[in-house]
């Protein structure tokens, strides 16, 4: 047996060994696990005890590692937040890269490096790598303000720092006529409108049409990952940058806490990602630094820069931004670690003899303390970020968050299930889903029903499991399907029922049908009855439908809470029609409300408006909401008796009857088909 390891098993064998041992010594330390494979790769690396040497086989696995960073860091950004926050963005990226280009710039001249070279290390500085991004997406801070100031910005800085080198290169090899500007501007323009104006519209069209299959939709990201990695390299730009390209163009596609989410999460994580840490660490040579003394001062130089550039960035950007102190501190963690664009400059530099073998050594050593640095600040102050958002996101109902999806066709089971998984990540719930299926028979030949009822609920188990979603799985028998869901709700303390209806309404039927109709009478909870024609993930627009005295419902403040978190799941916009009530009014409770989506408000001055206007202009990817009431209870009209079946008949694609929770409302409501209760009928606000 040779050392360095040859045999790919023995190679990969170490490997894995690193990546289970070196996350539980770092958590025995303190120290995020994101910085052990770096140490190991120290470690174990050429320039350590050589075992294992930076080959193609490493080198491949971490590029794709490092795509990997990037692109999960597209598809987690809020669109909506970086819209609304892209100024921020912009200013803190011209900052946080300009600032260290200067002082870089600045300090390789006074150590009398060529031009060339000084303006290439000073943006080596400017640049950073979101290393420390999946520490912040897994406390649940992805989407607050700060670390999207912060993700936004890091397009900026690598994206200058790309040209740069670019621009540096050109130089060094004598090409720097305009005619290589032209050609790499304009060269940058089309790669940039291919990916984010054809990998959207492919995305669209496969989605719609994939049927769900998890292998084929993991195969297609992975395809356009990987090919706007390739059309960036012919636009003369590093992979990176078509990597977070991508994510972007696929970002509202892909929905936070789903089953192809957690696919990429998880592949990227447990394995991509860890090479290439342990890459950037086998790069380390530390017996430079022992004979070269100016490799001391260099080093020292470079990592001053980047502490004092980065961190005067980030404080002028909270300053005028007002952000708290722990947010301060999460972006200056985000944006102190130096691997993806520092090391493609710094080798690229190296090569073109700009570079000298002491800054090389002295930027990995900078890579190494910084990777080490920005991970412990992101974790130490993300903790206290997330649990100030925690508290402040509490809400009204604080019982456990229980989802039950009745499952009767087993064609829709995935669509219900998907829809349960985006409300329980706006509920921020950590109770499983409870699929429901109730056998409607005598008990004396009961067993054939149950054995189908079971093969039916686990595969929406297994469904669940691919999104690392818990559930657990409900049978009830009884003569009346809409007892058994009543007798469900009130056994597991449910607190949401989430049921598919096909858009037909029997003769005698009052409202959707004898079952649906059943269990809404006879429970408070809060009840979503959902059609659902086209997937979720090509969401465009939430159409919210606010009746009369919406308002003064106790559950308003919830549901509309759980309607922004949709919003912001599926990164789409609100439209809210609001039929003759006060828009200043919902303009104020939506705004009091996290998180923060865009939202239009629009008054209507009839229904008939509604039906005549918005409702006939709706697009073939508009999820149409409709904030219902059950009968007798605050915010009822006869209108809402009618409305269900006429979105049916209008035939949007998509649309949700939501009725929020009575809890806290004395229940006024008389039996179905009863005259409305004295005490509802001359109210005030129905006037």
């Amino acid at each position: 047996m040779t050392i360095p390891f040859q045999e790919p098993v023995l190679v990969f064998g170490l490997a894995v060994i690193i990546f289970l041992i070196s996350p539980i010594l770092m958590n025995k330390l303190r120290i995020p696990g994101i910085i052990g494979p770096i140490i190991a790769g120290v470690i174990v690396g050429p320039n350590g005890f050589g075992l294992l040497e930076r080959g193609e086989t490493i080198q491949l696995l971490g590029t794709v590692g490092l795509l990997f960073i990037i692109f999960i860091a597209g598809l987690e950004l809020d669109i909506d937040g970086f819209k609304k926050y892209r100024t921020r963005s912009i200013s803190f990226g011209l900052l946080s890269f300009f600032i260290p280009l200067i002082i870089g710039t600045s300090v390789a001249v006074y150590l009398d490096f060529s031009w060339a070279a000084a303006i290439l290390l000073g943006s080596i500085v400017g640049s950073h790598t979101l290393l420390a991004y999946p520490i912040a997406s897994r406390l649940g801070i992805a989407k607050n303000k700060a670390v999207t100031t912060a993700i936004g910005g890091t397009l900026i800085t690598d994206t200058f720092a790309m040209l740069i080198l670019a621009a540096v290169a050109g130089f060094a090899s004598g090409d720097a006529s305009f005619a290589f500007w032209v050609r790499l501007i304009v060269s940058t323009l089309i790669f940039a409108l291919i990916v984010l104006v054809g990998a959207p519209y492919l995305a669209n069209w496969f989605f719609r049409n994939s049927n769900s299959e998890g292998q084929l939709e993991f195969n297609f990201v992975l395809t356009i990952l990987f090919v706007a990695g390739s059309l960036a390299l012919f636009a003369g730009l590093e992979p990176i940058i078509g990597a977070f390209l991508s994510g972007l163009a696929l970002n509202r596609y892909i929905y936070d806490h789903g089953p192809l989410m957690n696919r990429i999460r998880f592949t990227g994580n447990a394995l991509f990602i860890p090479f290439f840490l342990l890459s950037v660490g086998m790069l380390m040579d530390l017996t430079v630094l022992f004979s070269n003394p100016d490799a001391w001062l260099i080093m020292g130089c470079i990592i001053g820069a980047v502490l004092i550039g980065k961190s005067a960035a980030s404080l002028i950007t909270s300053r005028l931004y007002h952000y708290t102190p722990d947010e301060n501190k999460v972006i200056i963690g985000l944006t102190i670690p130096q691997a993806a664009a520092t090391l493609a400059a710094t080798l690229v530099g190296f090569e073109l003899g700009l570079l000298d073998q002491a800054i090389v050594n002295a930027v990995i050593v900078m890579i190494l303390l910084t990777c080490i640095f920005g991970p412990y600040l992101t974790e130490k102050f993300g903790r206290r970020l997330a649990v100030a958002e925690a508290v402040d996101a509490g809400g009204e109902d604080d019982r456990p968050e229980r989802i039950l999806i009745p499952i009767a066709n087993p064609s829709t089971t995935t669509t219900l299930l998907d829809l349960g998984f985006v409300v329980r990540s706006a509920k921020q719930s950590s109770e499983p889903l409870y699929p429901l299926t109730v056998v409607q028979k005598d008990v004396k030949y009961v067993e054939g029903k149950v054995a189908m009822a079971e093969k039916m609920l686990t595969q929406a188990i297994a469904y669940s499991s691919g999104a690392n979603v818990p559930a657990r799985s409900l049978i009830k028998v009884d003569r009346n399907i809409g007892r058994g869901i009543e007798r469900a709700v009130a056994e597991e303390r449910i607190t949401t029922i989430i049921a598919g209806w096909n858009g037909d309404r029997p003769a005698k039927a009052v409202l959707f049908g004898g079952i649906i109709d059943n269990f809404l009478d006879h429970t408070n909870e809060r009840a979503m009855i959902v059609k659902l024609g086209h997937p979720l993930n090509t969401t465009e627009r939430i159409i919210l439908i606010l009746p009369k005295g919406s308002y003064y419902k106790p559950g308003i403040h919830d549901a509309i809470r759980i309607i922004k978190g949709m919003a912001s799941q599926l990164n789409c916009m609100v439209e809210c029609l609001i039929i003759k009530d006060s828009v200043e009014r919902y303009d104020k409770l939506f705004k009091s409300i996290k998180p923060s989506v865009t939202t239009f408000l629009h008054r209507l001055e009839s229904w008939d408006e509604m039906y005549k206007q918005p409702v006939s202009s709706l697009r073939k990817n508009d999820l149409v909401v409709l904030m219902s009431a059950r009968k007798g209870t605050i915010a009822w009209h006869p209108e809402l008796e009618r409305v269900p079946g006429k979105l049916a008949k209008a035939n949007p694609e998509s649309f949700i009857i939501f009725y929020p929770t009575e809890i806290g409302e004395t229940d006024l409501r008389g039996a179905r088909g009863t005259d409305v209760p004295k005490e509802v009928m001359f109210r005030r606000d129905y006037d």
